[in-house]
């Protein structure tokens, strides 16, 4: 299984995958790992699922029936024998990734490095859509953009989405062991001085270079502070971005445009927007489906739109098929936009699990 005829899908209209398509595509994403990758291996001739039975019905019920076959897979055993989750004799060129660990321990997954043909394409289409960034950079007017965050997928994303609109990139790397714990307990400013090369290095280009676009997280904004003026785009993503956040920045950032986008290390950023006093996100399809859950007499249900559940994911592609709970409530919302699936609202994650 390769990537070329879903990336030939993704890349003409990533926006516009049909249900039908995402339900086939699923299956042969299962049908695959059954056959290739250990755990699932391993896993079916346990269970033995009746993929005709399993995919049955529209998209939401085979979400559904596929968490209630029992498919899901445990964090603690993810994080401890990620190798069982590499389909064997896989020819794709396999990189694996940390997670943050701003919160607990490294978790290790792996991209085939051509997932990005189908993620890029979804945030520029996403975010052209709902923020333009399209009509604000081109040739006369480039991006020059500086990014904080770990190394891995998040620099790779960023790098080869600047690049998408012509701009040049700083990106400044950071340690983030413990990060979101420390914030907690001793506040920004203990934070600060353990990322003190970060704070050095940005003043140190934004002194030098005129920025127009930040990619970071809420409690660093305050470094761009003094360059408000010529700060055009802030891509946001992580801790702290809730209601309040978003009026400071609107107030500090008179005119700028705010991309909030939702992280996690198995799948990269899904794109979301800033709706009802919340913060709306949206999984790129069909290689990411998310919905929030709840149990009903012993059966995983999605909950109805509007209603808070525990956070459920799918992520489907040739090198990866993992089937999980998060630690994480968030609310089902309806589509909006460019999108044409529901997407999750207002995610809140205990400490203790990471994106």
């Amino acid at each position: 299984m390769r990537y070329e005829s879903l990336a030939t899908v993704i890349e003409n209209n990533p926006l516009h995958v049909k249900e039908e398509w995402t339900r086939e595509y699923l299956r042969s994403v299962f049908e695959f790992h059954f056959e290739r990758t250990p755990y699932w291996r391993r896993l079916g001739q346990k269970l033995k699922p009746d993929l005709d039975e399993i995919f049955q019905g529209k998209l939401e019920r085979v979400f559904e029936n596929i968490f209630n076959a029992g498919l899901t897979v445990e964090e603690d055993y993810l994080r401890t024998h990620w190798l069982d989750f590499v389909p064997e004799g896989y020819r794709g060129r396999i990189r694996f990734y940390q997670s943050s660990g701003t919160t607990r321990e490294r978790a290790i997954g792996h991209w085939d490095a051509d997932y990005l043909r189908v993620l890029l394409p979804y945030l520029r289409a996403a975010i052209d859509e709902l923020y333009g960034l399209d009509e604000v950079y081109n040739e006369e007017h480039r991006m020059r953009a500086i990014a904080h965050g770990p190394y891995g997928w998040y620099q790779e994303e960023i790098s080869e989405l600047v690049w998408s609109y012509g701009g040049a990139l700083y990106f400044i790397g950071m340690e983030t062991d413990g990060l979101k714990r420390v914030l907690r307990e001793r506040g920004l400013e203990a934070v600060l001085k353990i990322l003190d090369p970060l704070v050095r290095y940005t003043e140190r280009v934004m002194k030098k270079d005129r920025i127009n676009t930040v990619r970071t997280a809420p409690p660093f904004m305050e470094l761009f502070e003094p360059y408000s003026e010529s700060i055009e785009t802030v891509i946001i993503s992580g801790v702290g971005i809730n209601e309040e956040f978003f009026k400071y920045a609107s107030e500090t950032f008179s005119g700028t445009t705010i991309v909030p986008l939702y992280g996690y290390y198995l799948f990269g950023d899904l794109v979301g927007v800033h709706k009802h006093g919340g913060f709306w996100y949206y999984p790129n399809y069909p290689t990411t489906i998310v919905f929030p859950v709840e149990e009903k007499d012993g059966q995983v249900r999605i909950v109805r739109r509007g209603k808070r559940g525990r956070a459920a994911f799918i992520i489907a592609r040739p090198e990866v098929l993992i089937v999980k709970f998060e630690d994480e409530t968030a609310e089902r919302v309806p589509s909006v936009g460019p999108f044409k699936w529901d997407g999750f609202g207002n995610p809140s994650r205990k400490v203790g699990d990471e994106q």
